[in-house]
């Protein structure tokens, strides 16, 4: 009974996105409500907004869609503006929830008297992704795209990317380095990342939401967004630039195998991204920071993000509203995220996110399928 159960909930989701996911479902509310197993005792429509990361934003519509199909009294909206602007928006009480790829600091915490709840409702690959055609199976070592990003490696053929790349014809074609114009949660993972691995860049740029890139005419290139920076990088022969995994798939850019801690070589992928989260332990407070992985199959750039909610809403259908969402995000909500590029999230951390949510009302409690 119990796969005949998920082999209908996965017949629905399928039969979702192929309509366009333009749908309410009104007509089919009551066996998709039994089908989701969210029952929400009013009829009154919540229309929730949100707004922050872009990193997550396909994955996030792509679940309200679905959740409103399910059950049509929910109408949430999500608007993509990056980690930073999201973090201020929540912070000042614009927004009913927030959405970064890095998790608040205790200092903006304590600037919100309704209380905080981070839950990392996803995760995902940040990726180097790459505009040589000629190329296909580029690898990167880690002083490679560590000295890309400075400035100073600044042609495809350079000997320090060819040892990597044996038996490869590398062009002479100068390097073109996109990356993000706005403040990003994405830019914050990758330095960050680059920090921990390289004194050289921790001394010359550092790390945070947006950094002094270097200065070198139609060599660094801004582009604003994930999809900005994807764009940027399909449209500029010899660019390389850095975004979520589920961008550069769905513009089908390239992208490199990077060298890990172990030394290894690893290409993006949801199996990679996956090793890479089974070596971090999430702690009571669901913020942990991916900022060099072990593990010979470890992707080295992974990483959490967060949905922002608030521990008190004044509407108890909003809350109420704001459990459901969550309940549909690690239920549902996870079957999809493989099939947009996000890392499905391991079980003990479901349910760890569903014990923190719970504590927003006592009128829903979150049930997670048994593992």
């Amino acid at each position: 009974m119990k796969n005949h159960f998920y082999r209908v909930i996965s017949l629905v989701s399928i039969l979702a996105i192929a309509l366009g996911l333009n749908s309410c479902g009104g007509d089919n509310q009551n066996a998709t409500e039994n089908n989701v197993g969210i029952k929400i005792p009013f009829q009154e429509t919540i229309r929730p907004v949100g707004a922050g990361a872009s990193f997550p934003a396909t994955l996030y519509k792509n679940w309200f869609v679905l959740l409103n199909q399910a059950v049509p009294q929910l109408q949430f909206d999500y608007q993509s503006v990056g980690s930073g602007a999201g973090i201020e928006r929540f912070t000042n009480n614009i927004i009913d929830f927030g959405a970064s790829d890095i998790a608040m600091t205790d200092e903006q915490i304590a600037r919100v008297n309704r209380g905080v709840l981070m839950l990392p409702m996803t995760a995902g690959s940040i990726v180097l992704a790459y505009n040589l055609p000629e190329v296909k199976d580029l690898k990167l070592s880690r002083e490679v795209y560590v000295n890309i990003f400075l400035g100073n490696i600044t042609n495809w053929n350079d000997p320090k990317i060819a040892k990597a790349n044996p038996g490869v014809t590398l062009p002479n074609r100068q390097i073109a380095v996109v990356h993000r114009s706005d403040g990003s949660g994405t830019t914050a993972v990758f330095t960050s990342h680059l920090n921990d691995i390289s004194p050289a860049w921790a001394k010359a740029i550092g790390t945070g939401t947006a950094v002094q890139w270097p200065t070198r005419k139609g060599r660094f290139i801004g582009g604003r967004g994930n999809e900005g920076v994807a764009a940027l990088v399909a449209q500029t022969p010899g660019s390389i630039g850095f975004m979520e995994y589920g961008f550069a798939t769905k513009s089908n850019l390239s992208m490199a195998s990077l060298e890990n801690k172990a030394g290894k070589f690893v290409a993006p992928s949801n199996e990679s991204g996956s090793a890479t989260l089974a070596q971090v332990e999430l702690p009571p407070n669901l913020r942990a920071f991916i900022t060099d992985p072990p593990g010979d199959g470890s992707y080295p750039i992974v990483t959490y993000t967060w949905m922002l909610l608030y521990k008190k809403y004044d509407n108890p259908n909003l809350a109420i509203a704001m459990e459901a969402m969550v309940q549909f995000g690690l239920t549902e909500g996870q079957k999809q995220a493989g099939q947009l590029g996000f890392i499905e999230l391991p079980q003990n951390v479901k349910e760890q996110i569903a014990t923190a949510a719970d504590e927003i009302t006592p009128d829903f409690k979150i049930t997670l399928p048994a593992k």
